[in-house]
């Protein structure tokens, strides 16, 4: 075991980690590259899904904790743009220079599925951890209780655009409203 007792970022990252997303992403996102690459033909596509996983299986965990943590900002705002910008982006960027040096750059056809996937998947955290769901530590649940609220959730972020659009057209102008009435 790593003592992190002589090394503070390393036991940060640690008290950061959240080990459900890491399981999590792990799973999904090395499925997203076997497919984009399955289409491709390209040689060497389970070398790309093995790097990325194990890659991911090591990061996810830290960038689902940093989400978390931007939970915590004071500006709500700026601690969603965190969720859904910051952390995704750094961690697709990471994840580019890691194929990279592992000699197994993915194709743009694969780079895209996994940033397009990102991008949906920092929606959805966004979406659950504000509903209490995946978090580790003190504010976190059991796993099994995470799943059992999971199809309600996934409902919930599914007709999100619905409900905004239906929020946006029913809205009453703050001037009609004055107008009607005098």
């Amino acid at each position: 075991m790593i003592r992190t007792g002589r090394y503070p970022l390393l036991r940060q990252a640690f008290a950061c980690w959240n080990w459900k997303c890491a399981l999590l992403s792990a799973t999904a996102r090395s499925v997203v590259y076997l497919a984009a690459m399955a289409r491709t033909g390209l040689r060497g596509g389970l070398t790309i899904a093995l790097v990325e996983m194990a890659y991911v299986i090591l990061t996810a965990g830290l960038y689902a904790g940093l989400q978390q943590k931007a939970l915590s900002l004071r500006s709500r705002f700026l601690g969603n743009l965190a969720i859904v910008a910051g952390v995704p982006g750094l961690s697709q960027l990471l994840d580019w220079l890691t194929h990279r040096a592992a000699g197994a750059p993915a194709p743009v056809r694969a780079t895209l599925a996994v940033c397009v996937f990102a991008a949906i998947s920092a929606l959805f955290h966004l979406h659950v951890m504000r509903r209490g769901a995946f978090l580790t530590g003190r504010a976190g649940r059991s796993l099994a209780e995470d799943f059992r609220r999971m199809p309600r959730l996934i409902m919930e972020f599914a007709l999100w655009p619905a409900a905004l659009l239906f929020g946006f057209f029913t809205r009453v102008p703050r001037g009609a409203e004055s107008q009607a009435a005098l």
